[in-house]
């Protein structure tokens, strides 16, 4: 279910954030959408991407192989179908935790691009992550665990729920339906990648926007002291204590 945050005095329409859903990752899904809403100055409408919604409403019918290591794999393509072909949509995973105001990141849209992202050059030498699941290396790797959609750009009509349920994860994950020039950047602090990126001493550029735990979190006992894990336990602990205070 859609979830909509309305700031004081704001009267633009909200953003559309599309987070990705997997039951074994709830914590992290609901980290991840309480630090969007408790830094964001605009309206957001935050959506779980959930697959089993997608399959009873005929919308996804893939079947789910060894290299899929969460639910929403591939249904994250399935961003601008569900945002209308209309208009821009951040799809985003689950297992983020943002310390920054979402508004900055919209700031840098550019009409120009079909989509936008952080263009990480990323070979991880693990072979496994999470919870066991398999690491698998390609090119453009993590490219599409962040990415601003303009949803309404021409070429990506074609991310029908019936090309999404198909098409080789290469032809996906590596954006093949665009060009090079229609995929713009971001900078690498809104997908800042726990264990791979660095922050720089005196150097706050560095610092990130996004905490993306790639390799599993805290919510998974084999990560729970790893870099960043205190961050996410204490807007856990927070986000738990604001679902009380609405029950």
């Amino acid at each position: 279910m859609a979830s909509l945050h309305q700031p004081n005095n704001s009267s633009m329409s909200p953003f559309k954030i599309f987070i990705g859903y997997d039951p074994c990752e709830e914590a992290a899904y609901n980290v991840c959408r309480h630090t969007l809403l408790k830094h964001s100055s605009i309206p957001l409408l935050i959506s779980p991407i959930k697959q089993a919604d997608l399959r009873s409403s005929n919308l996804y019918s893939r079947h789910r192989d060894a290299t899929e290591s969460t639910e929403f794999s591939f249904t994250r393509f399935l961003t601008p179908y569900l945002a209308g072909y209309h208009g821009w949509a951040l799809f985003v995973d689950c297992d983020f935790l943002y310390t920054a105001d979402v508004a900055d990141l919209v700031a840098l849209i550019d009409d120009r691009f079909a989509v936008m992202c952080v263009h990480h050059d990323y070979a991880p030498k693990e072979t496994t992550k999470m919870d066991g699941a398999v690491q698998t290396v390609y090119p453009r790797k993590n490219w599409s665990s962040m990415v601003l959609y303009n949803c309404g750009h021409r070429k990506n009509r074609i991310l029908t729920p019936e090309i999404v349920s198909s098409e080789t994860g290469a032809f996906l994950h590596r954006f093949r339906w665009l060009e090079d020039e229609e995929i713009g950047s971001v900078p690498f602090v809104w997908n800042f990648l726990v264990g791979h990126n660095r922050v720089v001493e005196n150097d706050p550029s560095t610092f990130p926007k996004a905490i993306h735990y790639t390799m599993g979190g805290p919510w998974f006992e084999k990560y729970k002291d790893c870099e960043f894990a205190d961050l996410w336990l204490n807007e856990l602990e927070e986000c738990e204590k604001e679902k009380k205070g609405q029950d």
